[in-house]
């Protein structure tokens, strides 16, 4: 059974400021009125975390609380109060508009857009408590745009294959020649630094002009008809941690960075600052070995990171 968190509150009427805050934390929370003054969300802990923050400030300003743990209200079905259907309606049409706009004149442009629309998307579903078929309708949307983008901004970039991933064995890729297209970006850049880090320790690499293809004794990565290529919604990186049955949760957790970066979707917390780092690398460094060297160095201080962060049961 849906457990809820109800909200009772009363500030002093001549404190209109902090009236309005309280409201902005509310309405920002996701919270669904019941009445003046009556707000509810689920029971959970970030939930209750979001109105003790409340219940602070509301008694800082005089004003009094009262906070209850509820099943339900005369059967009501409380989760619809929480629809999210308009919110999603009116990012969706934000989202054809951008799409519709979209040629490789205005690319450019329309790769700031996709980010803002990923923001807002991503700061929706945080308050979407019962996401149902317009989430996922938004969030199908918003990656084809993504796509597309993608797609205009950098043409060479692998098509995507499907089907299942084969397991490989690590040990027997030792000691290999590896070949990317040159000018490095993060998913080439962090699927070398996985090779040479997890897969082949003393792997070599040669940067090629796009549409290239290499010699067959040479493992290729990140292009089209390359051994390890974008397959479904996997970048490279993805697809060599499946492929080679990486499941470090550090390694994962940089393997959504790289997505990020490289196609879209949901928006890491580090996202901004990798992007701007290594974008820098790359404006300043002009040989791709030298290139992959100081990107390594960025991608092995995430990996420490991420291992002493406390794991989520």
């Amino acid at each position: 059974m849906q457990l809820w968190l109800a909200l009772i509150l009363s500030i002093p009427t001549e404190n209109a400021t902090e009236r309005m805050r309280v409201w902005r934390s509310l309405k920002a929370s996701g919270a669904a009125v019941l009445r003046d003054g009556v707000y509810l969300l689920p029971e959970t802990a970030p939930c209750r975390a979001t109105f003790e923050r409340v219940i602070a400030d509301i008694k800082s300003a005089g004003g009094t609380t009262h906070l209850l743990r509820v099943e339900g209200i005369d059967g009501t079905d409380l989760a619809r109060l929480f629809a999210r259907g308009e919110d999603y309606a009116l990012l969706l049409n934000d989202i054809a508009m951008a799409s519709a706009a979209l040629n490789v004149d205005t690319a450019a442009d329309a790769f700031k857009v996709t980010r803002k629309l990923r923001k807002s998307f991503a700061g929706l579903a945080a308050i979407d408590f019962f996401p149902d078929a317009a989430h996922q309708q938004t969030d199908a949307a918003l990656q084809e745009l993504e796509a597309h983008v993608s797609q205009l901004l950098s043409p060479d970039e692998p098509r995507a294959l499907e089907g299942a991933i084969p397991r490989r064995v690590a040990g027997e890729y030792h000691g290999r020649l590896w070949a990317t297209r040159k000018r490095p970006w993060v998913d080439r850049l962090a699927s070398a630094w996985l090779i040479r880090n997890f897969i082949d320790p003393q792997a070599r690499f040669i940067w090629m002009e796009p549409q290239t293809q290499c010699a067959p004794d040479v493992l290729g990565f990140d292009y089209n008809g390359a051994a390890f290529s974008h397959v479904g919604a996997k970048v490279t990186y993805e697809v060599l941690l499946a492929s080679f049955g990486l499941e470090q949760p550090a390694l994962k957790q940089i393997g959504a960075l790289v997505h990020y970066l490289d196609v879209g979707g949901v928006m890491p917390a580090e996202a901004a600052g990798v992007e701007r780092v290594l974008g820098g690398l790359r404006l300043a460094i002009l040989d791709d070995d030298q290139l992959l060297q100081a990107a390594s160095a960025i991608f092995d201080g995430l990996r420490t990171a991420f291992e002493k962060e406390p794991q989520t049961p």
